[in-house]
């Protein structure tokens, strides 16, 4: 361990020499692996998003029931009480025109001056329904079973298509996870293996020296992993001022959509993929060592 630590210096120093030699081809990697990492960082993105959405809507799951017009308090009483009894049904509330309209109002927002167009309030009260959204099938069955029904309005369809796209999401970031990490791999092992050739020569004297395998490898050991972790960085800059620019905007066109907290969300997939990055150069050194060594 003190052999290491006196010796860390020379590592750094020939790390930083065995870069400098192919430096384009070392930059352009960086750049490459960056534009990958920050790939499979969208994608990750997109992931949790849609996760997060679907986990929101599940819990504040609801329906909405339109019943016929002008129908008698008593009677929209009744009906309310008959959803309340029905299994799967958490709470039952009646939510009157005046009502209606205000919500219109906060999701509307600055848009809110078009309803002053109508001469009247235009919107229908309705029964909002809290449901378990497993049991969504045999509630609506229930439902429509009861009188007075005029039109039941659900999420089940978008929730559904939500669940869909997390699954393709999924398959989708594990096939990107894997391909990163193999294209990855490839590229560190092969920026060791044209280091190791370009410093042929000086390796050789290290051997003849006496100077272990360890010795002489740990400074491509060193430069595989700045590499990897370089593009690293270079996509968690690229995934934060994308979020910076386009999140608030992603808020604003989907004002239903209930989005993860951004900074949370940049945080964990930004430590997601250092830290990949870092094992993925690690690895990727060991295999560029192992194969020039085997040749």
């Amino acid at each position: 361990m003190k052999n290491f630590i006196s010796n860390l210096g020379y590592f750094l120093k020939e790390a930083r020499t065995i870069f400098r030699i192919d430096f384009l081809s070392n930059v352009f990697s960086i750049f490459s692996i960056g534009l990958v990492f920050f790939i499979l960082s969208m994608v990750i993105s997109g992931w949790w998003i849609s996760k997060e959405v679907v986990e929101v809507l599940q819990k504040e799951a609801e329906i909405n029931i339109y019943f016929e017009e002008n129908l008698e308090d008593l009677r929209i009483y009744n009906l309310m009480e008959n959803i309340k009894n029905i299994k799967g049904v958490r709470e039952a509330k009646l939510v009157d025109r005046e009502e209606s309209y205000r919500r219109m109002e906060e999701i509307l927002d600055k848009e809110a001056r078009i309803l002053e167009l109508f001469d009247e309030n235009p919107f229908q009260p309705f029964i909002e329904v809290k449901i378990d959204i497993e049991q969504v099938d045999e509630i609506l069955e229930d439902i429509k079973s009861l009188e007075d029904i005029d039109y039941i309005r659900d999420n089940k369809d978008i929730i559904d298509k939500l669940q869909k796209i997390i699954t393709v999401l999924t398959i989708v970031g594990l096939l990107i996870i894997t391909a990163t990490g193999i294209s990855t791999l490839v590229v560190i092992s092969h920026i060791i293996r044209q280091g190791i050739y370009n410093n042929r020569d000086q390796i050789n004297t290290l051997k003849l020296l006496g100077a272990p395998d360890s010795f002489i490898g740990f400074p491509f050991l060193l430069e595989g992993l700045f590499l990897t972790l370089v593009g690293g960085i270079l996509a968690f800059g690229l995934i934060f001022f994308t979020f910076k620019l386009g999140y608030e905007q992603i808020g604003t066109a989907l004002l239903f959509v209930p989005l993860p907290n951004m900074e949370v969300l940049v945080k964990t997939i930004g430590s997601f993929i250092l830290i990949l990055s870092g094992i993925l150069g690690i690895i990727g050194s060991f295999f560029g060592l192992s194969s020039a060594k085997g040749n």
